[in-house]
């Protein structure tokens, strides 16, 4: 719109939408406003903020060609509407007007993030008033969607409104030009919340209170006991990550098996001297997000060997919180540990714990004392987890805390609707028009406890997006607790029935939506992970499909093998292994490890079951092939927790990558037993094992081009997605997208959407609302076969 070219005063009502709530928006109008000479005020609204500007035309030009030049550090503008009003001259200066609380409107939170260097700053000076003050932050940093109740984002709608200002923050918060102008959380010793250390009965521990709570719960760490701790949003395990003997004892309460705890670190020094950090990996750590990021870890330098056996990478994040910062103590504290385990606060398979009372209950036996502290936790928020790949983009694993709410940008428009994701690694979204919006990592929808957190979730991500579904999608998978859940809450629809998306179309679709790709033209999906619902009523795992959102075609698929006692079966990779030996028509060898592994009742009751198929069910999960390979070659024949068997192999293959080129090769119609026989010639030779996992590997990627290179000739398509779990492995996803791309083919891989199936639910928005039943013979969203 062309400004007036007169003198005279002019009006303007320009109103922001985007990251704008939260973020210190309203404080930077005010200051850019009156720094010009401009009346008039800025608000926050349901649908961002609005603002009326009011003076000389220049001015008035200015202020709207800043507005949006450098705005706060957290704040993403995504459109500005402008409207030229009549001057009024009634405004005696420019003002922070109160909210306007409408019904309808979309405005977006930010993501919690981490202490700000100016907060850091005052933390650690003692002349500061709030020198070591646990909960300091400012419009920079701070929690946000941890504490959000309900938008518009104002104190009376976060679990600080119990907190009322004393009269020196109630002057920061008034005062434009303070940091904490209108920063929600802001609060000090003096009217903030409070910590409380709660030591478990038996224990010999005494109760304490704010800076004792404190310092005793450093004194407990440095003695190499467990401490709960309340971070924003749930309650960590935390022990001294050097203390061999405590990191086995939390082990053993938390009955995590060998499953990798992820460590924070003081600072970034002490995580590079246990683990190499190159530069997207520093970037990363010491971002506003503050992932947990899985690092190479530094030989002899790492903490005790329980806190990631078997595994190649040590997962490491520094402290995002001011707590976390004073746990590991300023200058002049005693001296204590500066590497913590820091795992998720919960029991194996149960979500994250938030309540305070609960945290006494559910953690009972777990933790020697809680360190709380009296701030409501608004929706549970665990630590996302990524990695970074050789070419410095980044993968995330497990999109939570720093990527949640921050909504995705849809490459098309969708109904509102709601996708419940699958029954592992939990995540729901929601979407409308062109966002999306995942919840936090909920976990594995195992229990009763689970799937109550999920309910919560949505509810709290309905008050935060004002998204009302109008159908709700979930996996075709008939046992999923997920699926029964969706069931119910689609019941309360005029749609009354889930839209059921079959699990591995649902992983290629949620690719494609994060590539930002219409769906117009269909991509060649490689799909592989563990488990998937397949139409057959088999388990499917080792895809490759013709996909968009309304449809898919199975191209091929890998040979499928009996995999005897279903869970049991996974649990036990050395049966998996057996399993596909007998599909290959592989002798069992005594001399075979897996074959070894296995007790003699095994060994007779898989060659009676394997026949005659009773208690198997057929999978062509590239999962469990990796299992199988993992025994086979000796690595693990007992999985203590999902994945542990490729991951090991993974493990290994890393430690011969370099050094050997060759491949295992498979057979025609995907067929692994070339590979197989190829491994056990290996063993036979000698061959070393980190080079039979590294050829094994090889040997995958090579037959993903070649399968590739088939569609490719059939279809004329040049697009591939890499999807599912499996390409949560480094070695496999990087040298699979370096033979393609070096083939022709445009790759697509995961980066802020996890591949695994914590990013599943985009893919069933992404197919629910934009599906529709095709002519073409193909695969469709919904299927019968779920009712």
């Amino acid at each position: 719109m062309t400004a007036p070219t007169t003198a005279t005063d002019v009006r303007r009502r320009v109103t922001v939408h985007g990251t704008v709530q939260g973020v210190g928006f309203r404080p930077y109008v005010h200051r850019l406003a009156a720094g010009l000479g401009l009346t008039g005020f800025v608000g926050n609204t349901a649908d961002g903020v609005v603002i009326e500007v009011e003076g000389t035309a220049s001015g008035v030009e200015r202020f709207c060609g800043l507005l949006v030049g450098e705005p706060p550090p957290l704040a993403t503008v995504t459109a500005v509407a402008v409207e030229d009003l009549p001057a009024t001259g009634a405004d005696p200066g420019f003002t922070i007007r109160a909210t306007e609380h409408a019904a309808a409107g979309r405005t977006l939170l930010p993501a919690d993030t981490a202490t700000c260097a100016d907060c850091l700053r005052e933390l650690t000076d003692p002349a500061d008033r709030r020198h070591r003050h646990p909960f300091i932050n400012c419009t920079h940093c701070g929690p946000r969607f941890t504490i959000a109740n309900a938008m518009p984002y104002d104190r009376a709608a976060t679990t600080m409104s119990g907190f009322p200002l004393c009269a020196h923050c109630a002057r920061e918060y008034d005062a434009p030009a303070d940091r904490r102008f209108h920063a929600q959380p802001v609060a000090c010793p003096d009217c903030g919340p409070r910590l409380r250390l709660v030591p478990a009965a038996d224990s010999g521990v005494r109760p304490a209170r704010d800076g004792d709570a404190l310092s005793r719960a450093r004194e407990l760490l440095a003695a190499g006991r467990i401490v709960a701790v309340k971070g924003v949003g749930g309650y960590h395990l935390a022990c001294d990550a050097g203390n061999a003997r405590a990191v086995e004892t939390l082990r053993t309460r938390k009955a995590r098996g060998d499953k990798p705890f992820a460590v924070m670190c003081a600072d970034l020094a002490e995580a590079e001297r246990i683990a190499v950090v190159g530069a997207a990996e520093r970037a990363a750590l010491t971002g506003p997000r503050r992932p947990i990021v899985l690092l190479r870890p530094r030989d002899g330098a790492q903490p005790a060997p329980g806190v990631c056996p078997g595994s190649p990478h040590l997962g490491v994040m520094l402290p995002y919180t001011p707590l976390h910062t004073l746990l590991f103590g300023l200058p002049g504290d005693p001296p204590g540990p500066q590497v913590l385990v820091m795992t998720s606060g919960n029991r194996s398979g149960e979500p994250i714990v938030t309540d305070d009372d609960e945290a006494l209950t559910r953690l009972f036996g777990l933790a020697d004392a809680w360190l709380a502290h009296d701030r409501p936790i608004a929706s549970p928020c665990d630590d996302s987890l990524l990695r970074v790949r050789a070419d410095g983009t980044e993968q995330v694993l497990r999109r939570s805390r720093g990527y949640v709410p921050t909504p995705l940008r849809l490459p098309v428009p969708v109904r509102p609707a709601l996708a419940v994701g699958g029954d592992l690694k939990n995540a729901l979204c929601v979407g409308e028009g062109e966002l999306a919006w995942f919840g936090p990592h909920i976990g594995d929808m195992g229990d009763l406890a689970t799937l109550e957190a999920a309910v919560r979730v949505e509810r709290h991500l309905h008050r935060l997006t004002g998204v009302r579904p109008e159908l709700v999608a979930a996996d075709r998978h008939p046992g999923y607790h997920a699926s029964a859940w969706a069931r119910r809450r689609a019941a309360r629809l005029p749609l009354d029935r889930p839209v059921f998306v079959q699990h591995h179309h649902a992983h290629v679709a949620a690719a494609m939506a994060e590539a930002g790709l219409d769906g117009t033209t269909p991509v060649i999906g490689v799909a592989f992970d563990g488990t998937g619902y397949g139409d057959d009523g088999t388990v499917w795992g080792g895809e490759v499909l013709v996909a968009d959102y309304t449809g898919y075609r199975r191209l091929a698929h890998l040979a499928p093998a009996p995999l005897p006692g279903g869970d049991a079966g996974v649990a036990n990779p050395c049966r998996t292994a057996l399993a596909r030996l007998w599909a290959a028509g592989l002798p069992w060898d005594p001399d075979l490890p897996s074959v070894a592994a296995c007790t003699p009742d095994e060994l007779a009751l898989l060659a009676r079951q394997l026949p005659s198929q009773v208690g198997c069910v057929a999978t062509s999960s590239m999962g469990r092939l990796f299992d199988a390979v993992s025994s086979l070659a000796g690595v693990c024949h007992r999985a203590g927790y999902e994945a542990q068997a490729a991951v090991e192999l993974e493990a290994q293959a890393c430690l011969a990558w370099d050094a050997d080129t060759a491949a295992h090769p498979f057979g025609d119609r995907f067929d692994p037993a070339p590979a197989l026989r190829a491994v056990i010639a290996d063993l036979r030779s000698g061959t070393p094992v980190p080079v039979i996992a590294a050829r094994f590997h090889r040997g995958v990627a090579r037959t993903v081009l070649g399968l590739c290179r088939g569609v490719r000739r059939d279809t004329g398509l040049v697009t591939v997605a890499l999807t599912g779990g499996v390409f949560a492995n480094a070695l496999l996803e990087q040298a699979a997208a370096d033979l393609l791309r070096d083939d022709g083919f445009t790759v697509l891989r995961h980066r802020e959407v996890p591949p695994n199936d914590g990013g599943l639910a985009l893919g069933q928005l992404m197919v629910a609302a934009r599906g529709r039943r095709p002519d073409d013979g193909r695969r469709t969203a919904v299927s019968d076969e779920t009712e």
